[in-house]
């Protein structure tokens, strides 16, 4: 929705929740921006569309290892050899297995790669990746004001879902904001393009002129 009130591009965004996509279509329309974001209940393996930029965000933790090569494909197929593509991802300084009490409890499947596990979307297609940053910091505040908002409503959780669901999403979400705090979680934003694309800034300029300008980044 920012990218198409701000920048005025088309969106498909694919989700495999009917409860997200069901809210997130409400909020398109009334926000008057559904002829320009579809909001499509499918999982990501179905996406056949072309497009001129491809983002994943906070998906890739739960795609499971076994299938980021899979994931790489779909990229490939589906965007323009002039495209550019996002991936968003919770990471780790070096492969580890997720916790335990985390796989069995909040996300079931899941798995916290290393940059060197993330390549793996990257290498078998060559995509060349263009920038690397890390929003740790950022993502130690999310996870605070999360803990926050999910304490001003506790009581109506416990009386919807019980105190140990309450107790088990307190200590997950304030064991997150510990660890990106710590440095032993990381929050990763790549960008890639496929490999030739020369139709690329030389410098990052372009990242700080809206701000400048006073506008939207």
């Amino acid at each position: 929705m920012h990218m198409a009130e701000h920048y005025g591009v088309d969106v498909l965004a694919y989700n495999s929740s009917a409860e997200q996509v069901a809210f997130a279509r409400e909020q398109v329309a009334a926000k008057k921006l559904d002829d320009r974001v579809t909001f499509i209940e499918d999982d990501y393996r179905a996406i056949d569309e072309h497009c001129d930029a491809f983002v994943s965000v906070g998906m890739l933790e739960h795609v499971g290892l076994a299938h980021f090569e899979e994931l790489g494909q779909i990229i490939a197929r589906s965007l323009r050899p002039d495209g550019i593509g996002l991936l968003h991802s919770i990471g780790r300084s070096f492969p580890n297995p997720t916790d335990p009490w985390i796989v069995k409890h909040i996300f079931p499947g899941g798995h916290i790669p290393s940059l060197s596990e993330i390549m793996r979307v990257f290498e078998p297609q060559q995509f060349s990746i263009v920038d690397v940053e890390n929003l740790r910091l950022h993502y130690a505040r999310t996870c605070i004001n999360w803990l926050q908002n999910f304490e001003a409503v506790a009581d109506k959780i416990t009386e919807t879902h019980g105190e140990a669901f309450v107790r088990m999403w307190r200590l997950y979400l304030a064991g997150s904001a510990a660890g990106f705090e710590a440095g032993s979680l990381q929050l990763y934003q790549i960008v890639f393009t496929p490999a030739g694309n020369n139709n690329l800034p030389f410098t990052r300029d372009y990242l700080y002129e809206n701000r400048r300008k006073g506008t939207p980044d």
